[in-house]
This record gives structure tokens, sequence and C-alpha cells, in this order.
């Protein structure tokens, strides 16, 4: 039987949609049955084994999206196996340290006892919705921060540990 994945994501400008796409093809390449899909149109995680949410970070807050998702589903996803990442950074700051998840996503964390969080640079680009983003862009703080390999190699761990824990017969659920 396969692991069912789910990969979540709230994101305004597609920058968060773009990690989370890129996280759902590692989990495929190492067997597991992944979605991507937007959180606001996901409307049973009953199916799933393990699920990734993330969302951008705009003012310092997850994305909307991905906190009404991890509330909307809080009872079933804490029983899973739950992934949590960011992406918002405007600066290499995520690729030189660790940065913390924001209060939504510590919030979400601990609710759903999250295997993990990790958060990514972000990217903003000509174009981005909201006044705020297009301030950004026109004092030149904006363009794109994403590390791929990193995104890759977090991605490959969800897959091992996921592998691995479904190889452990005794355990109850995918939890690492």
């Amino acid at each position: 039987m396969s692991i069912k994945a789910l990969v979540a994501h709230g994101s305004t400008n597609g920058s968060t949609a773009q990690i989370a796409e890129r996280i759902g093809e590692v989990l495929r390449e190492h067997g597991l049955d992944t979605e991507v899909r937007p959180a606001a149109q996901v409307g049973d995680v009953a199916p799933y084994d393990v699920v990734v949410i993330g969302g951008a970070v705009y003012a310092g807050r997850w994305h909307r999206d991905a906190r009404r998702f991890a509330r909307r589903n809080a009872d079933q996803l804490s029983r899973k196996a739950v992934w949590l990442f960011s992406s918002g950074p405007l600066d290499a700051s995520a690729a030189q340290r660790s940065i913390p998840p924001v209060a939504g996503a510590r919030r979400a964390m601990a609710h759903l006892d999250a295997v993990e969080h990790r958060t990514f640079g972000g990217c903003l680009r000509e174009g981005a919705k909201g006044r705020i983003a297009r301030s950004l862009i026109t004092s030149g703080r904006g363009g794109d921060f994403r590390d791929f390999d990193s995104v890759t190699a977090w991605a490959e761990r969800i897959a091992t540990q996921s592998l691995g824990a479904r190889a452990e017969p005794e355990r109850g659920d995918l939890r690492t």
C-alpha cells in the first residue's frame, strides 16, 4: 500500500506554490502518492498519511490560507505526520541560518504536533499583488531568494522519514 501525501500551500504571488510543487515532485520521485493543492481548495485530509503545509510570510504573518487550513483540519492533522514550511525572507538569511517560524506557523506546529518547520527564502518580482509588495519591489528589495537545493534536501528528508516510518509495522502512524 502506498503512502499518500498532500502538500497544501497558501501563496499569493505563486512563489510558495512553486516551492510546494518542488516538494511534491521529490515526494513522488521517492514513491509517495502525492497531491499538491492550494490549502483553500482542500476539503478533506482523511485520505492522506503525510501532510506538508506551506505558507508565504507577509508582514510577519503566515499566509491566511495556511493558518485556516491548519485550524480547520486540526483534529485529523494532529493524528498524522505533519511538516510545515514558510517562505518569505527577501534576503539570503534563510540559506545562512535556521529561521524560527512566525507566530501563526508556531501555533500550528504546537496544535498539530508537527514533525518540523522550515523557513525558505522568498521571491517577490515585478507584478506582485499588494501595495506593500509593490513598494518593496519599487524600493529595490525584491528578488528571488529561494534555494531549491535546500527545498529538495528537506523534501527528501520528509520522504525518507515517511518511508522509514511505514517500514516499522508496530507504529500506529507516520510520526518520527
